[in-house]
C-alpha cells in the first residue's frame, strides 16, 4: 500500500512543486521555521491533489487499463486514496494559517484549484483555469508567509500563472488519446495536438522572459542566459509541434522550457516582494 500511495501522489510533480516552493522561500530570505512550514504545507497540499486525482480518475484509468496507475496495478485501493486525499487536504489547508491569514488563504486557493481540476474542470474548456490560479497563488503564498507586511509583486503571480497553464498543456499532450477515449475534453483536447504542442512552450518561454524583464533594475547575466535559452528551446518546441504534431519531442522540450522558467523565476525572485 505504501508503494501505491507513493506512486499515486504523482511523485514527480509533487517533488518539483514542493522543492520549487522551498527554493523560492529560501531565495526571498525566509527564516528557517518559515521555510519548513512552507515546504510541509505545499507537500501536504500536493499529496492531497495527487491522491484525489487518482481516486476520482480510477474508473477512467481502469476502463483504459492504464499500466502506470497504481489502482490499475492493484497496489492501492480507491478507499485508501480517498481517505488519504481528504486527510492530507485538511492538514494542508490548516497548517498554512500558522503563517498568517493571508498566507493561509493563498494556499487554500492552491489546494482548492487542484481539487476543482480533478473533480470536473479537467473535462471542460476551463481546464487551464485551476492551473493558472494554483501556480499564480503558489509564489504569492510563499511571499505572504514571510514576516512583515510584504506583498507579492504582480509579475511573480503572472509568471506562476504562465508556468501553470504551459505545464498543463504540455502535461496533457502524451495522454490526449487515452483522455479522448474516456470523455475528457479539456482545453488541450479542444485545441488539438498541433496548437497545444505550439502554445505550451510559447507560454512557458513567455514566463521565463517575464522573469528576466519584469523585475526592476538590470537583470543579471545568468538570468539573461537562462531566458534566452528558454526562448530558443521554446521556438524549437513550437516548430516541432507545428510540423510533427504526433511527436513526443514537443512535450519533452516544453518540460525543458518549464525547468528554465523555474530557474529564471527563482533567480529573480529576490525582487518579488513589494
Amino acid at each position: 500500500m505504501a508503494l501505491g500511495l507513493a506512486l499515486a501522489c504523482h511523485t514527480g510533480p509533487t517533488v518539483v512543486v514542493t522543492a520549487l516552493s522551498g527554493a523560492v522561500a529560501i531565495a526571498v530570505g525566509a527564516p528557517a521555521v518559515t521555510v519548513v512550514l512552507v515546504v510541509l504545507s505545499v507537500l501536504l497540499g500536493q499529496l492531497s491533489i495527487g491522491w484525489s486525482n487518482d481516486w476520482i480518475d480510477a474508473p477512467r484509468d481502469l476502463a483504459v487499463a492504464r499500466p502506470d496507475k497504481p489502482v490499475v496495478r492493484g497496489l492501492v485501493g480507491v478507499g485508501t486514496l480517498r481517505m488519504s486525499a481528504v486527510v492530507a487536504g485538511l492538514a494542508g489547508t490548516a497548517l498554512p494559517f500558522a503563517l498568517g491569514p493571508a498566507a493561509g488563504m493563498a494556499h487554500l486557493v492552491v489546494v482548492a484549484s487542484g481539487w476543482a481540476y480533478n473533480a470536473g474542470l479537467k473535462s471542460t474548456v476551463w481546464s487551464w483555469l485551476p492551473y493558472a490560479a494554483a501556480f499564480g497563488a503558489l509564489p504569492a503564498f510563499v511571499v505572504l508567509a514571510l514576516p512583515g507586511d510584504g506583498r507579492p509583486a504582480a509579475w511573480v503571480v503572472g509568471v506562476g500563472a504562465l508556468l501553470g497553464v504551459g505545464a498543463h498543456l504540455a502535461n496533457v499532450l502524451p495522454d490526449l488519446d487515452d483522455d479522448a477515449a474516456t470523455g475528457v475534453r479539456g482545453l488541450p483536447h479542444v485545441l488539438g495536438r498541433r496548437p497545444t504542442g505550439v502554445l505550451a512552450p510559447v507560454l512557458l518561454a513567455t514566463g521565463a522572459a517575464t522573469s528576466v524583464l519584469a523585475p526592476a533594475g538590470a537583470p543579471g547575466a545568468g538570468v539573461v542566459v537562462v531566458g534566452a535559452l528558454a526562448a530558443v528551446v521554446g521556438a524549437v518546441a513550437g516548430t516541432v509541434g507545428l510540423v510533427r504534431p504526433t511527436s513526443r519531442l514537443p512535450f519533452t522540450l516544453a518540460m525543458v522550457v518549464a525547468g528554465l522558467c523555474v530557474v529564471a523565476l527563482v533567480a529573480s525572485v529576490d525582487a518579488a516582494v513589494v
